[in-house]
């Protein structure tokens, strides 16, 4: 039987004349070093702080919240292994527990899967003791086995024994003869011989035999849970019948409960109704060719570059201000939704993708307000399949959830996008996950969602969002797995929901797209991962264009994405009127102005259109260059307040008598120059709303240049996960505890001789400081090791098993097994020594 690395050091240790064990702390002694390895990276929590010896590892692994912690995470055989433990008598044999899993006929399937889930809880020290004697600890027997309080996944009630409890001796003993049992001189025996009846299944047939029809219904209704049922003050014959024989016992006035004995009669043996011993699948909806995927994968990273860059953009002058509770306001919200074309949970899920690759902040000035990052900028002078990589690593292991916004948190109030409380610890791992199950079909098949979730909820079947066992935590859990589905398609890392080839080389899975760029079997740092996958994706992007296709009609088309200067420079000129596979932008008055502004001249604009386009710069492009260039900066506008200036002064005339002009209060200073009572920028936006077309001047008479993108904030770090508990430890840590653990553990069960004055069990050793010179001396010149009492600088007591090498100064010198290291110690702060037996030396 199959039962896994630790069930064999177990028999090992037992053939060769070791006692079984005891207590848990006995069990985890038996241990190798690799199985205490193990309990520590599944178990995480025991670490913190590292445990002094194995008894204080064994009472930690026992405790209430660890336990829970461990639970959550087994996967739904092993917690049923757990459950069926718990109704189980203590300890179980293994064949009952194997009977009470498949149940009285058997199951290939069960009997083929209970070892390895056996060998988890044992791993896991949810259970101790060999096969004759599995003891699920303590409290998770109390966590799992049923009551009135607190039901139990399997539907079972309390035993006879226990419902019996509070009975009077005279009841118990009117139902045994009920039952066709031999009365008894004392209750303890009367409950064992009916416990003995209801589990003897040809004894218990008879009795049923016997039953009234509309008694066995009764049972049938309550066979599978709930085992509980309300009565009336005079219960109907079928009910009657059953409470005299003790085939259902009451816990209260009106209330009757089945027994367990008895449920597990009727259900042919079996704990639970459904046991499910083998993962589901994940179930292949459809199937690509492998080069189809990577393409639409390839495609859709390409959009969501452009999203992210389009988004940042429009925020250059500054962003929407951050809410007082923090966060995007939903005006806002809608605003960006409408700009990106997307629905509002889409434009989320891009404005927290740029929140937390770092590439979007808040400035934190007193009107905050949000607006990219100096890492923003050089993210866009990166190759675009880096760029995906700078945004896909982020968000596999982010803990934020843009799915969440619009709900409400635990204090009704509405979640915002980029705001507080948007954290889920448990979606990395549910992201990683989904990732790796979609790696487990054959490259190009897609995955039914709906298996993906069944695997889900069988890998984890109390395993919630915050780590919670509730159903509404793990419908959480569930809907961030939904979600991951579409994130991963709107990322590029899958393409008509198949896994691409870049996401492998990702995930560093050695299968065939990623075969270049992952090692089989190897674990590298995500990062080193990213590059690889960068490097696959990067000939499946467009390649980038260096030219335009001007149209009559003011328009230009760009047949593809275009390098960076030149989009940076068309995006100046001209606006974008649609998107796709060719981008088409529109040249009006306001863009041709606004390049102007940036300090361009109609020469250059000429030059710049020739240059860029492979057809003939139209005649109306050609004439509205120089129309907005001609008017272009005829008037200046200055701080006066502000001013107009202009050497045509019958143009100003035509600004003060047109009416439009009153709201920016002007008057005539010279014949060539008015005085405003507004600002240069409120002056400028005036004029130009008026049809004119102003420059703005420096206070010695230069044009000013305005660059759309000199506002950033100051460099910010992007938001670091939530973790989910402590942090896995690796193997340099791991090595290190358990050496720490064997240390201390060697020293607290160390035998010691017995001292010439008797002391009390546990107390600290006690000689005189002469008897503790020459012990320490003597033990330095033979190298043998002693146990010392030690009283710290702080007062505190501990005892040691030393080794020591030098005695000098008032000082011992020695290797403390205890700390597993070479320590000092102030032979004034020794209370005493005491030799070690001699099979401990």
């Amino acid at each position: 039987m199959g039962i896994g690395e630790l069930d064999r050091e177990a028999h090992v240790a037992e053939a060769s004349g070791a006692a079984a064990p005891r207590t848990l702390a006995e069990a985890l002694r038996a241990r190798g070093d690799e199985g205490l390895a193990a309990l520590l990276r599944a178990r995480p929590d025991l670490l913190g702080p590292v445990p002094n010896d194995l008894t204080q590892l064994a009472t930690r692994a026992g405790t209430r919240g660890s336990v829970i912690r461990a639970i959550e995470r087994l996967d739904r055989f092993a917690l049923q292994t757990a459950e069926a433990l718990a109704v189980g008598p203590d300890p179980t044999p293994y064949p009952v527990l194997l009977g009470l899993l498949a149940g009285d006929e058997g199951d290939p399937e069960i009997e083929a899967a209970l070892p390895g889930a056996v060998a988890l809880l044992r791993e896991q020290a949810l259970v101790w003791g060999e096969d004759e004697r599995l003891r699920l600890v303590r409290t998770a027997r109390e966590l799992l086995a049923p009551s009135a309080q607190h039901p139990s996944p399997t539907g079972l009630g309390p035993t006879v024994a226990e419902a019996t409890s509070g009975m009077s001796p005279g009841r118990v003993q009117e139902i045994i003869a009920a039952a066709g049992l031999t009365p008894t001189h004392d209750p303890v025996s009367a409950v064992a011989a009916l416990t003995e009846l209801f589990t003897d299944r040809t004894r218990m047939g008879e009795l049923l035999d016997t039953a009234p029809s509309e008694a066995l219904a009764v049972l049938d209704r309550l066979v599978w849970g709930p085992p509980y049922g309300e009565v009336t003050a005079n219960p109907a014959p079928p009910v009657r019948w059953l409470r005299d024989r003790g085939l259902l016992l009451p816990v209260s006035a009106r209330t009757m409960v089945l027994p367990r004995e008895v449920a597990l009669h009727l259900r042919g043996g079996r704990a639970h109704r459904t046991p499910d011993p083998v993962a589901p699948e994940p179930v292949v909806r459809r199937d690509y060719r492998p080069q189809v995927v990577d393409s639409a994968a390839a495609g859709q990273a390409y959009v969501a570059l452009a999203t992210v860059e389009e988004l940042l953009k429009s925020w250059d002058r500054g962003g929407p201000p951050v809410l007082r509770a923090g966060g995007l306001a939903v005006r806002d919200l809608k605003r960006i939704a409408a700009a990106l074309d997307v629905s509002e949970q889409i434009a989320c899920f891009w404005l927290e993708l740029a929140y937390g690759a770092g590439l979007l902040a808040s400035d934190g000035e007193a009107d905050e307000r949000y607006a990219p990052t100096p890492a923003y900028d050089d993210w866009l002078d990166l190759p675009p399949a880096e760029r995906w990589a700078r945004l896909v690593t982020p968000w596999l292991d982010a803990t934020r959830t843009p799915g969440l916004v619009g709900g409400q948190d635990a204090k009704g109030r509405t979640l915002s996008a980029l705001g507080p409380d948007l954290d889920r610890s448990a979606a990395p791992e549910v992201r990683h996950r989904i990732l790796f199950l979609l790696a487990t079909l054959p490259p190009g098949s897609a995955a039914d969602p709906e298996s993906l979730l069944a695997r889900l909820r069988w890998e984890r079947p109390l395993r919630g969002a915050e780590g919670s066992a509730s159903a509404g935590a793990a419908t959480v859990r569930f809907r961030i797995a939904s979600w991951t589905l579409e994130e991963a398609e709107l990322l590029g890392l899958t393409g008509r929901g198949a896994l691409s080839g870049p996401a492998r080389a990702l995930l560093n899975l050695p299968l065939a797209e990623a075969a270049t760029a992952a090692e089989p079997g190897g674990g590298v740092e995500l990062s080193v991962a990213a590059t690889r996958a960068a490097t696959l994706l990067a000939p499946l992007l467009p390649e980038a264009v260096d030219h335009v296709l001007l149209q009559a009609d003011l328009t230009a088309v760009a047949p593809g994405p275009l390098r960076r200067p030149l989009a940076d420079a068309l995006g100046v000129l001209a606006d974008v009127e649609s998107k796709g596979g060719a981008t088409v932008y529109r040249f009006t008055p306001g863009s041709v102005r606004r390049a102007l502004d940036s300090g361009r001249t109609a020469t250059d604009l000429h030059e710049f259109l020739a240059k860029h386009s492979t057809t003939p710069v139209p005649q109306p492009l050609a004439y509205l260059v120089d129309d907005v260039a001609r008017r272009h900066g005829h008037l200046k506008v200055g701080a006066a307040s502000a001013y107009v200036r202009c050497d045509d002064d019958t143009v100003l005339g035509e600004i003060l008598a047109d009416r439009r002009s009153a709201p920016l209060g002007l008057r005539r200073l010279a014949p060539t120059v008015l005085a405003a009572q507004t600002d240069p920028v409120s002056l400028l936006d005036g004029l130009r709303a008026l049809g004119y077309a102003p420059a703005a001047e420096s206070a010695e008479g230069d044009v000013l240049i305005a660059r759309a993108d000199a506002y950033r904030t100051p460099a910010r770090t992007a938001p670091v996960p939530v973790p989910d508990g402590p942090p896995s430890p690796d193997d340099t840590l791991l090595t290190a505890a358990v050496r720490a653990i064997r240390a201390g553990d060697r020293a607290a069960t160390a035998v010691r001789k017995e001292p010439s004055t008797p002391t009390a069990a546990g107390a600290l050793p006690r000689t005189s400081a002469a008897e503790t010179l020459a012990t320490v001396q003597a033990a330095a010149m033979t190298g043998s090791a002693v146990w010392i009492g030690y009283v710290n600088a702080e007062g505190a007591a501990s005892q040691r098993v030393i080794a020591p090498v030098r005695v000098e100064g008032g000082f011992v010198t020695g290797y403390d097994h205890t700390a597993d290291e070479v320590r000092t110690y102030p032979l004034h702060r020794i209370t005493g020594v005491a030799e070690l037996a001699d099979d401990q030396v």
